[in-house]
């Protein structure tokens, strides 16, 4: 594989996100289970983090299980069960070395008990690490998100801690699971598809979007590369006009 191409003298997204789209129409093309679309796509992951750790990418975000995806057959979801379990368990560590920071949002309460303490164990690991900082978005919806918030401000308003008045978008922001980082700079997609399926609404008003006629096992630090070299085409004005007069 071609080295990553140097960006010394263009910006580097701070923050990636990656809708993982793909995996069973991966194997269905090669007639293959689509459960052996998924551990491809555990392998696309791992040069994915590999990848942004060497950009200089500071977050990276990954859509690895929607709310809506627990709508699919129940044998197909324990087998993306069963591959979460064996990822935590084993690239963890790795992480760890690698001074990856892992963290995962979603709606916890949904997944099974053992996956839980996985999650917080893996967390609890890698809390000091600061070379990148993945989340892992499982059993997350924007939406499911988004009423959270909105719940948890009514509630405050409620009890007297907080002056509805005091609400803004700095406030809101808080209270959403993804308080805690920057909005995504640049935003793929794999698999041709151009929607974004529920995912980071709130967060990506000004986001760039890419997307990508690859399906997700097949994606690489090359196409990551690429991405970030049409990142940095765009011109960002956020609402404003590009002429300086």
């Amino acid at each position: 594989m071609d080295p990553l191409p140097a960006f010394t003298d263009l910006e580097i997204p701070p923050h990636v996100a990656i809708i993982m789209d793909g995996n069973g129409r991966w194997a269905r093309a090669r007639g293959l289970p689509r459960v052996l679309g998924h551990q491809k796509g555990a392998e696309a992951v791992r040069r994915s983090v590999k990848g942004a750790a060497d950009l200089g990418i500071r977050y990276l975000t990954l859509y690895g299980f929607s709310s809506e995806n627990w709508r699919r057959p129940m044998a197909e979801v324990e087998d993306l069960m069963g591959l979460l379990r064996r990822y935590l368990k084993s690239e963890v560590a790795e992480l760890h070395r690698e001074g990856v920071r892992l963290r995962i949002v979603g709606q916890r309460d949904r997944l099974p008990r053992d996956v839980v303490n996985l999650i917080e164990d893996s967390e609890a690991l890698t809390a000091q690490c600061t070379r990148l900082n993945l989340t892992l978005a499982l059993s997350y919806g924007a939406r499911h998100d988004i009423v959270a918030a909105c719940r948890a401000l009514a509630n405050a308003a409620a009890e007297g801690r907080l002056d509805p008045s005091q609400i803004d978008e700095t406030q809101f922001s808080r209270h959403l699971s993804t308080w805690d980082m920057p909005d995504p700079d640049l935003l793929i997609r794999t698999s041709g598809e151009q929607r974004i399926s529920n995912f980071l609404l709130w967060e990506s008003a000004y986001t760039e979007l890419v997307f990508i006629d690859k399906y997700w096992p097949d994606f690489d630090k090359s196409d990551l590369a690429q991405a970030v070299q049409e990142f940095q085409k765009r011109d960002r004005r956020y609402g404003a006009t590009g002429d300086p007069r």
